[in-house]
């Protein structure tokens, strides 16, 4: 069940507030159990079976975290249950999502003949098992306390709104909020706004350019032309933005909603000046877990620079792998990581003195390029898309029609990108008129996203796939 499907937006979502908000706000446990309820049905229903998995991840965080919290200053015992966890969560992501893989590779290099289980991977299951990790290593690292009740670890993890597409939320983020926090009207409805304008992006912006997107990748690229197929990158890469950013919008307006204040997931990536400031913009929850949880215990910048560059190259190769279970996945992490690396050795200081408009333009085509190694999941399709970007041949036609059909939705989608369209909808003055003129925008966004729901077949969210 996605969000922007008729099932949740009409049906399971107006029954989870019915239901929750029927509850007296004193009743916190209750209301609690409302939203418990509702998370795992929402996963049940589109993961019958995948709920056990997850049930029994947290069964295996909860105990894994009460053992290092009894250890008291027994080492052995504290790495016991750190242990326990990193084998239950990493054994089930490397069955679940990379099993297969492994084996096939395996197979085709040593032609060892080994069987290929057929495994059904779970949605959500690279951000549920983050999720539980991130609250183990933080009370083994004692930044939080250890949480006794077990259905508040429950409620954490699988908490709807970011429960299959993220963003990654940090337990010490909302571990006051779950045992007590206030729902007001204002948040009620900031969150109701920033809910319809995520689901706008989904629906009127990333549904459009995926579909285009689709389209072109899908024709063989010496058949494209390179005016095409450079169309089909920035259509690609204005899809994957607004697809998973409209996603976290909606799971930021509904958290909100409930009263949970979750991190913000993207802060206008495309205007980047480096590759390195891309990626603190750039789905903030995933790039902090592995700053914090891997980058950082491995010695970080801490250890002179030849190690500095070995952990980035295992952060990069995990940060690739992370995203699937496919060699375009390995290649556009090891890409970032050169980018990365040439930025720290040479590039970074040298863009620092450029204006910043040549910073913006490199970050922009090395982002379009390093999109275009992750849709290709078949590497016999990336050279020649590659290739084509650079060949210099073909005719604008297709281009400029497809344009024209869809004027208002790049101009649109290039003014989102930017921090341009919010600092306006800011400066209207505080009268009642400006918050009607905002009220009926709204509106429309939601009219126009119902309406564009019910006479359109393309509505996947790409990061479902993780």
């Amino acid at each position: 069940m996605v969000f922007s499907s008729f099932s949740f937006l009409m049906v399971f979502f107006p029954a989870v507030c019915l239901f929750y908000f029927l509850v007296p706000q004193r009743f916190r446990t209750a209301r609690n159990l409302v939203l418990l309820a509702f998370s795992l049905f929402f996963y049940f229903w589109g993961e019958s079976k995948g709920v056990l998995i997850m049930l029994a991840v947290i069964l295996v965080s909860y105990l894994s975290a009460l053992l290092i919290g009894k250890a008291g200053g027994k080492k052995s015992l504290r790495r016991l249950g750190l242990g326990l966890e990193l084998l239950a969560c990493l054994g089930v992501l490397v069955y679940f999502k990379y099993a297969g893989w492994l084996l096939g590779a395996v197979n085709s290099l040593l032609d060892a003949g080994l069987p290929i289980p057929q495994v059904v991977m779970p949605i959500g299951i690279s951000f549920f098992t983050f999720q539980s990790m991130s609250y183990v290593f933080d009370v083994y690292k004692g930044k939080v306390p250890v949480q006794r009740n077990l259905l508040y670890v429950a409620f954490y993890v699988s908490l709807f709104p970011q429960l299959v597409a993220g963003p990654i939320v940090r337990y010490e983020t909302i571990a006051a909020e779950i045992v007590a926090r206030k729902e007001t009207a204002e948040d009620v409805y900031a969150g109701l706004q920033r809910f319809i304008m995520g689901l706008g992006k989904k629906l009127l912006l990333a549904d459009v350019f995926g579909r285009e997107a689709e389209a072109i990748f899908a024709v063989d690229a010496s058949l494209q032309g390179t005016p095409t197929a450079w169309l089909g990158a920035i259509a690609f890469t204005l899809q994957i933005y607004f697809d998973f950013s409209g996603y976290s919008d909606m799971a930021i307006g509904m958290g909100r909603m409930f009263g949970f204040h979750f991190l913000e997931n993207f802060n206008y990536p495309y205007i980047a000046r480096s590759v390195t400031d891309f990626w603190r913009r750039w789905h903030i929850s995933l790039s902090s877990w592995f700053r914090d949880y891997v980058y950082i215990p491995l010695g970080g910048n801490r250890r002179g620079l030849p190690r500095q560059i070995l952990n980035l190259l295992i952060v990069w190769a995990l940060t690739g792998l992370w995203h699937g279970a496919s060699w375009n996945f390995v290649l556009w992490g090891i890409y970032y990581f050169l980018l990365l690396v040439l930025e720290k050795l040479l590039l970074g200081k040298l863009l620092k003195k450029l204006p910043a408009i040549v910073g913006q333009v490199y970050t922009l085509l090395a982002v379009i390029l390093g999109w275009v190694l992750f849709n290709c999941t078949d590497p016999l399709l990336l050279g020649p898309y590659l290739r084509e970007l650079f060949a210099f041949r073909g005719s604008f036609d297709y281009v400029l029609a497809t344009l024209r059909q869809n004027i208002p939705e790049f101009v649109f989608g290039l003014a989102l990108c930017t921090p341009l369209p919010l600092k306006l909808f800011r400066l209207a003055p505080d009268k009642p008129w400006a918050e009607l003129l905002r009220c009926l925008w709204l509106l429309v966004v939601l009219v126009l996203s119902v309406l564009t729901l019910t006479g359109s077949s393309f509505n996947a969210f790409i990061y479902f796939r993780f």
